[in-house]
């Protein structure tokens, strides 16, 4: 019986030893794939914090700020009266809607030169999801058909009518 409790044990404690091992590794790959949304405001008054953490940082392209070379991009976000200098060396190419005046969300770091080193790129263009021009925006309501129908009387509605 002895020698069955000392498996017992090692058993037990080998299995003590991978649940702490999984969740060493859960919490470390949580902690290294946290990134936090800041305005470019809020990331010039982090200060030391800025360059230690993962951070997200949104706005709209400058025009003319966006110098391509492969799947290297700079540009320039710009945000109310903030202007931030963004360096993408990213694995894939911008997306296709990334372009001047679109909106954009960097993903990385911000370094000490003052540049923010973005991983990710996600851009959208703004008029794309705008109402065409010369249809409000209101004018199609729900439960409406898309085109106008028109109503035909039944043939004794027309000879009343008559």
């Amino acid at each position: 019986m002895a020698s069955q409790g000392k498996t017992y044990l090692k058993f037990g404690a080998a299995t003590v030893v991978i649940l702490l091992m999984l969740g060493y590794l859960a919490y470390t790959g949580v902690q290294d794939s946290k990134s936090y949304y800041v305005t470019i405001k809020e990331l010039r008054t982090l200060g030391d914090q800025a360059y230690s953490r993962r951070l997200r940082v949104a706005g709209n392209v400058q025009s003319g700020s966006i110098k391509r070379a492969g799947t290297h991009v700079q540009f320039v976000l710009v945000e109310q009266d903030q202007t931030l200098s963004v360096d993408y060396n990213g694995t894939e190419a911008p997306p296709d809607t990334f372009k001047d005046e679109s909106q954009a969300l960097a993903d990385g770091s911000f370094g000490r030169d003052g540049v923010f080193h973005a991983k990710q790129l996600q851009a959208k263009c703004a008029s794309k999801y705008a109402p065409q021009q010369g249809i409000p925006a209101n004018s199609m309501q729900p439960g409406q058909p898309s085109k106008s129908i028109t109503q035909v009387q039944p043939p004794a509605a027309r000879a009343v009518a008559n």
